[in-house]
């Protein structure tokens, strides 16, 4: 069974019509023809009143969906040409693949081989039309649409011994046969940081030795469009618990990173001496994803060193700890 759809409007004559004859088109190659009395087996659009459209500036109709081969499609008619593709005295037809965004989301690319029909109302058969050079077309997110820009001349559909404009009304016809869909693999793009910019972030930890967390958090800040967080734990973790400071960074959000993305930074954390600037610092390169969110030191610096009171790590029991971040590259999947 196919779909149906009417659009209702009224008179408006036109001039005779010029002999058909094979036209070349500028979104598909060569137009083939030939005469059916079959029906299209997809979707019906029949337009009432049609000399009307262009009278009430309808310049174009965009039809209802409608299922065929297993995805949804619909039509969309310029009755006195598309003229963004400087299209003059000719109707244009196109195809579209309606759900777009499974095209994107999926990368799906769906090949289909698809037929116009219009109906002789005097003869009761179907003008077809269709690519000649090429059967199958490929819809894919950047090319979701197909079709003729020069599908027939306006004065031979208007030509009522054609038998296409009768009472003013017009049938036109779609079939659509998916070939081949495919979905691609998965693929990558590296992208590389030209004068990547450091980012550097102070976090001063007040009342440290007040703290009872086994993770402190700074405030995020911002480096190569990411946000990041660094992590102390005062007591240590994994082997540095118990004897060492603990010192990583950290993505903030790690849903920002889809499934394959990663990105490489070169950083540095200090643990700031206050007293003479003799401060410990860890400088290493990293690839955070989504399966490895933070890089650091499990021991960063023995506690020992750190509670000495001439080490300037703990000053007035303030700590102050500074982040210094490079994004160089980020990959993400496509």
């Amino acid at each position: 069974m196919f779909d149906t759809v009417k659009l209702c409007l009224k008179l408006l004559s036109y001039p005779k019509s010029v002999p058909m004859a094979t036209l070349v088109s500028d979104n598909l190659e060569e137009v083939e023809r030939s005469i059916t009395k079959e029906a299209p087996c997809h979707y019906v659009l029949k337009i009432q009143s049609f000399s009307l459209l262009a009278k009430n500036g309808i310049e174009k109709y965009e039809s209802g969906e409608f299922q065929a081969s297993g995805y949804k499609w619909k039509l969309i008619l310029y009755p006195n040409g598309n003229r963004s593709r400087n299209v003059r005295e000719h109707l244009s037809l196109y195809l579209v693949f309606a759900d777009v965004g499974s095209l994107f989301r999926q990368g799906l690319e769906v090949h289909a081989f698809f037929r116009f029909f219009l109906l002789d109302q005097s003869k009761d058969e179907h003008l077809v039309v269709h690519d000649a050079k090429e059967k199958n077309r490929r819809f894919h997110r950047l090319k979701h649409q197909w079709g003729f820009d020069h599908l027939i001349p306006i004065r031979t559909i208007n030509d009522v011994s054609n038998g296409y404009l009768l009472d003013d009304t017009c049938v036109f016809g779609a079939e659509v046969f998916v070939t081949k869909e495919t979905r691609p693999g998965r693929a990558e793009c590296l992208s590389v940081v030209k004068d990547a910019i450091s980012c550097k972030h102070v976090w001063r930890i007040e009342n440290f030795s007040k703290l009872e967390s086994e993770c402190l958090e700074s405030n995020a800040f911002f480096s190569g469009d990411q946000i990041w967080k660094i992590q102390l734990y005062p007591k240590g973790r994994r082997y540095g618990s118990g004897t060492h400071i603990s010192l990583y960074l950290a993505l903030e959000d790690s849903s920002t990173l889809t499934d394959g993305s990663k990105i490489f930074a070169e950083f540095t954390l200090r643990i700031q001496d206050q007293l003479q600037s003799r401060h410990i610092a860890g400088k290493v390169n990293h690839w955070f994803s989504e399966s490895s969110q933070e890089s650091g030191w499990a021991k960063f610096v023995s506690l020992a060193y750190f509670h000495h009171t001439g080490a300037g790590c703990l000053v007035k029991d303030v700590c102050a700890v500074e982040a210094e971040v490079t994004v160089h590259a980020v990959a993400s999947t496509l």
